[in-house]
C-alpha cells in the first residue's frame, strides 16, 4: 500500500486550532514543499498526542538512546506562526501510534483516519495510503510540537464554575443558573 500522507523530516509539523474558544477545530498539520496535509484531532487527542511524545522522549532518555538537549524541555516553540492555508481537512483522525525509529534517531508518528486501524488490523491492511498520516519527525520537531501544543491548549477559554462550560468573550448563559444572574461575593455595587 502506498500512503498518499507519508513525510519523512517535513519542513513543517504542528498543532494548531482555528475558530471561537468554544467552538473550535483542532489539527494536525504537515508540510513539505507544497505538499501539505491537514488532519482535523479532538482537544483530547492533540494534548494525548503531545503528552505521549514527551513520555516517549524520556523514555528513550533514560535508556540512553538520546541525549536531553542542553536548554531542557522548550518553553516556547519555535514556530509560532499560524496554520497554513488552504486549511482543507484530509481526514479525521482515530488511532494514533508513536515509534522510536533507533537507526536515524527520529520518531515516527501514524494518525489512522477515525475507524481505519480497526479495519486494517481486521482485513490486514486492505485501505487506501488516503486513510493514514505517517510522519517521521526530529526530535527537536518532537519538542517543538510538545511545545506548541502547551501553549495551544494554554489558550483556553476560561470555564464557568457552575457548569464547567467554556465562558464566550462575549459572556456566558449559564444552563444550572435557569437565565438567572447572582451576583459574584465582593463584586456587587
Amino acid at each position: 500500500m502506498e500512503l498518499a500522507h507519508r513525510y519523512a523530516f517535513p519542513d513543517r509539523f504542528v498543532s494548531g486550532a482555528v475558530g471561537e474558544p468554544d467552538r473550535r477545530v483542532y489539527f494536525v498539520q504537515t508540510r513539505q514543499g507544497s505538499r501539505m496535509t491537514n488532519v482535523v484531532c479532538e482537544q483530547q487527542q492533540i494534548k494525548v498526542l503531545a503528552a505521549h511524545l514527551e513520555r516517549v522522549l524520556a523514555e528513550v532518555e533514560s535508556v540512553g538512546g538520546i541525549v536531553r538537549e542542553r536548554t531542557g524541555h522548550r518553553p516556547r516553540p519555535h514556530d509560532c506562526d499560524p496554520l497554513d492555508v488552504p486549511l482543507d481537512e484530509d481526514f479525521r483522525a482515530g488511532t494514533m501510534a508513536i515509534s522510536w525509529q533507533s537507526a536515524t534517531q527520529s520518531l515516527r508518528i501514524e494518525l489512522y483516519a477515525l475507524g481505519v486501524y480497526r479495519q486494517l488490523v481486521r482485513l490486514s491492511g486492505d485501505s487506501t495510503g488516503d486513510d493514514v498520516l505517517e510522519v517521521t519527525i526530529t526530535l527537536d520537531q518532537a519538542r517543538d510540537f510538545i511545545a506548541r501544543t502547551g501553549k495551544l491548549l494554554a489558550a483556553q477559554a476560561p470555564t464557568c464554575p457552575f457548569c464547567s462550560q467554556p465562558i464566550a468573550p462575549d459572556g456566558h448563559l449559564c444552563p444550572r443558573s435557569n437565565g438567572y444572574r447572582r451576583p459574584v461575593l465582593g463584586l456587587s455595587n
